[in-house]
């Protein structure tokens, strides 16, 4: 099993998170195609590391900002992933998911919008 160095991972908490110290749990950004994942109540407790793969079934999907609304073509991404962002056909909720590393995400949209 790969080890990683967590020691300057940048966590952040769950958006789900309440106040109140409620059950949450916080994700480490950083580390590519593997997502940390562990107890917001406890820091220094043990780590899961949940692999890109697996952590997108817990993502949310949002759709593109330039679909129509009659079912044009268009994408949906996911969110929470760091370092990472799935893609996916949004009328194939099923469909397979192709993941692109945040920089080459990052690059296309900006050229997309340089473009457009």
């Amino acid at each position: 099993m790969r080890e990683y160095d967590l020691t300057t991972a940048h966590w952040r908490r769950s958006s789900y998170s309440d106040g109140n110290g409620g059950d949450c749990v916080e994700v480490a950004d950083g580390i590519p195609g593997t997502v940390p994942v562990r107890d917001s109540k406890l820091a220094d407790g043990p780590v899961v590391l949940v692999g890109a793969d697996a952590w997108v079934e817990f993502a949310h999907w949002r759709k593109s900002s330039y679909s129509d609304g009659n079912g044009g073509n268009c994408v949906e991404v996911a969110d929470g992933i760091p370092g990472t962002v799935p893609v996916r056909d949004s009328k194939l909720a099923d469909s397979p998911v192709v993941l692109v590393g945040a920089d080459a995400w990052g690059a296309f949209i900006g050229h997309h919008r340089r473009r457009h």
